[in-house]
């Protein structure tokens, strides 16, 4: 499977371990160029997106809608060798759900779940997406397709964004979404949960304190099944990456990524891997 990644290097030679970024239902990589990847470029790491299969320019379309959690799995552990070092995932969304299963299989110096959708899965998401727009959720359910979610820059706008974004830039966004699996969403309601006692990577849990679909409930849900406490970002709503106030989320993972003891640099990270820690 051929798969896409968005690449930004810092400008100076760094040894800081890499970060790989997953992005979420509806979205592609392209999420993550806005602001994040040339972000944490500037700040000394290797930043890179990946495409998942059916995404962006990644090959696997023809076959999205029955595409399973467990194959977006196999391309982030794909992407992962495709790289010089283990890197630090951070997860947005149904890329948080799929980090927390490759976690459950796979090591991985440290990880964020940013607005990701918790152990006990998707459905508190799906009846509050039903209440505000049943009519394009009784489509999903009859075209097996997630697309009339996002008919509409309004419909993305009230599922992802404040209300003080910019209708220019809202319409740009939503001109990025796509369709995605309709399986994968089976799979993150109750087919495929991912199971917390099988991941001992550090983690960092985000929320979105105007998130309409992951809301801080269901991160705090999240973080008490990791054993650890969640953190809800002031003013943004679920798609935090690309709010205005975008820097206030990529400067708290920053921060952490700093206190992080394993996140020292790649070849250092290299050699803790190949001594078994």
């Amino acid at each position: 499977m051929k798969l896409e990644m968005i690449s930004k290097y810092p400008r100076q030679n760094s040894q800081l371990t890499p970060l790989l970024f997953v992005h979420g239902t509806l979205h592609t990589a392209a999420c993550w160029d806005v602001h994040f990847l040339d972000y944490f470029a500037e700040h000394g790491y290797a930043a890179h997106a990946v495409n998942l299969r059916g995404h962006g320019n990644s090959e696997g379309h023809e076959r999205l809608r029955w595409t399973r959690i467990a194959d977006f799995v196999e391309d982030v552990a794909n992407a992962v060798q495709q790289l010089p070092s283990p890197p630090i995932l951070i997860g947005h969304s149904m890329g948080g759900f799929i980090v927390q299963k490759y976690l459950e299989d796979h090591n991985a110096p440290a990880a964020v779940l940013l607005s990701s959708p918790s152990p006990a899965g998707l459905l508190p998401t799906a009846i509050r997406t039903a209440r505000r727009q049943p009519w394009a959720f009784a489509k999903v359910n009859l075209t097996l397709s997630l697309r009339p979610l996002i008919a509409t820059p309004q419909f993305v706008g009230e599922a992802f964004f404040s209300k003080d974004l910019p209708e220019e830039q809202l319409l740009e966004y939503w001109k990025q979404t796509q369709d995605d699996s309709f399986r994968a969403f089976l799979d993150m309601v109750a087919l495929d949960l991912p199971k917390p006692g099988k991941v001992k990577a550090p983690l960092l849990i985000l929320g979105a304190a105007r998130d309409n679909m992951i809301g801080p409930r269901d991160i705090e849900a999240t973080a008490r099944a990791y054993n650890t406490k969640a953190e809800i970002i002031p003013d943004v709503a679920h798609n935090s990456m690309l709010e205005l106030r975008w820097q206030s989320v990529a400067d708290r993972i920053l921060a952490w990524l700093k206190e992080q003891p394993v996140v020292c640099t790649s070849v250092q990270v290299a050699e803790l891997y190949m001594n078994g820690t």
